[in-house]
């Protein structure tokens, strides 16, 4: 019996202490310093869980880094080039071009330059570079195309270089995108705000739906809700409805906002009569094949350095120059995709891809993961040849008119940190053009993470391919402040930077959309088929 006794006593001494700890235990994790977690009513937090320990301070203080020495460079670049009236812009009309060293007679191989002196609309010479120029030489009977390399002297001249790569006439061309004052105005005005696009995100309790405006800042002080990726500290804001918690947020779209930063005198210079002008006019030369030996070139390599122009058109075909690229048939295609895994991560010009691919493969096929809309992740499979394929859009900025799904959505270096990888596993990655309408610091910001993550991957996985394919250019006169190539081309420049010495394949989309000269940001079937190839080159 007093044995039970003492039981009892010691059960109720035990209940007594933890009513006293349950009381007292913020005191005491507060007392031993151990972190508490809390639920603010006005924050959800989304992060990644990383596969390896990483010095958060550190590695912020790198990025930092980074990103300022990116920006001072680009600064650097595209200095301040005020005017006082178009007049003393650069004119396309008043420009002149001289080819250097003119030939009777032109070989295949060889190199072709040109000397732009650039004028103002009263004739002077131009005493500074800066203009934004696109340089093609082209054969429309041949169905060919290629790209040229300029040269900025930085003092009113450049030297436009061209590889004679077919045979046949040849028409030259430089086209003047936009003065060096419009450049500069462009630079300006990106860098100076981030609400030319306005978000707004769909929150669903039950049947209700309410929207609220989103951001890639935080732009107010009353409650809002914060979005957070942990490691490379991506953020988006939401303003929060009533009577809703932030996870409630499902979808979201954006609209463009009636804003410029720019003048109304530097709005002048991106009238459409202004933008991609010819200054080479009526220029063509014929080039004979002159019985010049090939080079031989080894197989296109994951690794390889690519030099400008990285290839040309001929018969509608894009041909490398840095490589012997095999044109595949589609037993080949078969044979190299069996067993892979391949995540398409990126925009609507990767998307692209997959529409494609089942053209060549008749055995893909496309599987229904019950989502809608045409942003929802998409995914082949060939079952008896163990292929999987799929697309997957990246997260913010994301720029849209249609609804898109933010359930399943993930920036990319999380989307390949939650990748195993190995020999058969293959990542393509592109992003830029959503990124355009906003400051390039979020751009530079994304490429570094993406490099790290790409490094994390190699780390465990050395044998995994990643492809990085570059944007395509888009629309000559589509709105240049908000979406223009000028941005593009900086992202372009800075993109081959970040990512110089990383052990990964390049599509250059960039030089590839040059040289068929589509100027559509949705390229055709033709120009798909064609980076998809090269793609296939690097991997098969």
């Amino acid at each position: 019996m007093l044995h039970k006794y003492l039981k009892l006593i010691c059960l109720l001494a035990a209940i007594c202490v933890l009513c006293i700890i349950s009381q007292n235990s913020t005191k005491i994790w507060g007392a031993l310093k151990l972190p508490i977690s809390h639920y603010y009513s006005n924050t959800s937090m989304i992060s990644s869980i990383p596969t390896m320990p990483v010095s958060p301070v550190k590695s912020l203080t790198e990025t930092e880094l980074r990103v300022k020495e990116i920006l001072e460079r680009l600064d650097r670049l595209i200095p301040p080039r005020p005017f006082t009236h178009v007049n003393t812009t650069t004119s396309a009309t008043h420009s002149t071009a001289t080819i250097l060293n003119p030939q009777d007679k032109y070989c295949m191989g060889d190199q072709l330059d040109v000397l732009l002196e650039v004028r103002d609309y009263m004739g002077h010479r131009k005493e500074y570079g800066g203009d934004f120029l696109r340089a093609r030489m082209f054969s429309p009977d041949l169905k060919a195309g290629a790209s040229g390399k300029v040269t900025d002297f930085n003092n009113g001249t450049y030297l436009v270089s061209f590889t004679l790569f077919w045979e046949g006439q040849v028409s030259l061309s430089v086209l003047l995108i936009h003065p060096s004052e419009g450049a500069s105005a462009l630079w300006r005005a990106r860098n100076q705000g981030y609400d030319r696009i306005i978000f707004k995100g769909q929150f669903v309790n039950g049947t209700s739906h309410v929207f609220t405006e989103c951001s890639l800042t935080l732009n107010s002080n009353t409650k809002g809700c914060k979005y957070l990726n942990g490691r490379d500290q991506d953020v988006f804001y939401c303003m929060k409805p009533q009577h809703m918690p932030c996870e409630a947020l499902t979808h979201v779209t954006s609209r463009n906002r009636d804003i410029s930063y720019l003048t109304s005198k530097e709005k002048n210079l991106f009238h459409r009569s202004k933008v991609g002008v010819e200054i080479m006019k009526n220029q063509h030369i014929d080039v004979s094949q002159c019985n010049k030996s090939k080079e031989v070139k080894e197989k296109c390599q994951i690794g390889m350095k690519i030099p400008v122009p990285g290839g040309y058109i001929l018969q509608g075909r894009w041909l490398t120059t840095f490589c012997n690229q095999i044109q595949l048939d589609t037993a080949k295609i078969s044979g190299c995709l069996k067993g892979k895994l391949i995540y398409l991560m990126g925009d609507s010009t990767l998307r692209q891809w997959i529409y494609y691919l089942p053209k060549v493969m008749k055995t893909l096929k496309f599987f229904d993961l019950h989502e809608t809309g045409n942003f929802k992740k998409h995914l082949l499979l060939d079952a008896e040849k163990h292929t999987q394929i799929q697309w997957k859009k990246h997260s913010h900025p994301f720029v849209t008119y249609q609804l898109f799904s933010v359930i399943d959505h993930g920036y990319i270096p999380q989307e390949i940190d939650r990748l195993i990888g190995d020999k058969d596993t293959v990542i393509v990655i592109t992003f830029g053009q959503h990124f355009r309408p906003f400051p390039i610091d979020i751009f530079i910001r994304r490429a570094i993470s993406v490099r790290q993550a790409i490094e994390r991957l190699f780390l465990r996985s050395p044998a995994t391919k990643v492809i990085v394919k570059t944007e395509n250019i888009r629309e000559m006169h589509i709105e240049a402040e908000r979406f223009g190539d000028f941005h593009g081309y900086i992202q372009y420049l800075t993109l081959k930077d970040i990512f110089k010495d990383l052990n990964v394949g390049v599509v250059d989309a960039w030089d590839m959309t040059i040289a068929y000269g589509t100027n559509n940001v949705h390229p055709p079937d033709q120009v798909i088929g064609n980076q998809i190839n090269m793609f296939l080159n690097y991997i098969c």
